[in-house]
């Protein structure tokens, strides 16, 4: 059974000309319907303010909230805050944390949105407004859920705004394998980097990942895991050029699952990106992620 969070306000179209569709979010369930998952669905709230402050700019919060972002910070982020996309913007760290509490208690969570590692302090960048991976993390630590996260980033893209954000904390260990050419130009340094060059392929990728992901373990010893689970590493899509094929990614996801169950370690997925004109095509690719990871989960638990 996979658990999954999801809600209907994130399915928030982008406005027409942007280029960024939000009904991703949507197809994705639609995607989880027509494999025939058996998948319970886990409603969250937004999630609180004062806990995005604690990670964000007060200041900037308040204009994502107030739908009052200036026009550069627009620009940077890809597209306009509307209030439904302020309202998504909330819900999904609220999604991600709630993904995190489930997965402490059955093993493996997913939330069905989230993913949003280039927002940075007082900006939103690249599709994201607010980083839920850090400000989930920074909530479950504060409350005493758990003593120690690692994010382990696979997205293609750098995750800087979570290594920028969580920089100096021991609490928190920042894992990003990605393209060394890809977005963003300039990286930030997570306490883990593993840049890989264009058109990688199935056979060096998972050589990288396995030279480096079960070390790590051993020495963050986590009480949880936060897995940016992007699948814009494939080879079909359309800003990911690492070659990775359906079974790549497949075997990638088995590999992050088998090590957080040989370590004990529940995990907890969020969607990150993928990118495509094919949007139902993005969307399987999602729904298959989460369904191999809970298919590993039950094999190896």
């Amino acid at each position: 059974m996979l658990h999954i969070v999801h809600h209907p306000g994130y399915v928030a179209p982008g406005a027409p000309g942007t280029g960024m569709l939000f009904d991703k979010y949507g197809l994705v369930m639609m995607a989880l319907d027509e494999a025939g998952t058996a998948y319970e669905v886990h409603r969250p709230e937004p999630m609180p303010r004062a806990w995005i402050e604690a990670v964000h700019d007060p200041d900037y919060v308040e204009e994502v909230l107030g739908c009052t972002v200036p026009v550069e910070k627009e620009r940077r982020i890809g597209f306009p805050v509307t209030p439904r996309v302020a309202r998504r913007s909330q819900l999904s760290p609220g999604g991600t944390w709630l993904a995190a509490r489930l997965a402490l208690r059955t093993g493996y969570a997913a939330n069905g949105a989230g993913g949003s590692h280039h927002a940075l302090y007082d900006t939103g960048a690249g599709y994201c407004v607010f980083n839920d991976l850090a400000v989930a993390a920074h909530r479950l630590l504060a409350e005493g859920t758990v003593r120690r996260v690692l994010i382990v980033d696979l997205d293609v893209h750098q995750g800087d705004g979570t290594a920028a954000l969580t920089a100096g904390r021991d609490d928190i260990v920042t894992f990003s394998m990605h393209g060394e050419r890809n977005f963003p130009a300039r990286k930030a340094r997570s306490d883990l980097d593993v840049a890989l060059p264009d058109g990688t392929g199935d056979e060096a990728y998972l050589e990288a990942l396995a030279e480096h992901l079960p070390a790590l373990m051993k020495a963050v010893r986590p009480d949880l895991i936060l897995y940016q689970a992007g699948i814009d590493p494939h080879e079909a899509d359309r800003l990911g050029r690492l070659s990775l094929t359906d079974a790549g990614l497949e075997a990638r996801d088995r590999f992050v699952m088998l090590q957080a169950q040989q370590n004990d370690v529940p995990l907890a997925s969020v969607l990150g990106g993928g990118y495509g004109t094919d949007r139902m095509a993005v969307a399987r690719r999602h729904a298959m992620s989460m369904r191999v990871l809970a298919d590993e989960h039950t094999r190896s638990g």
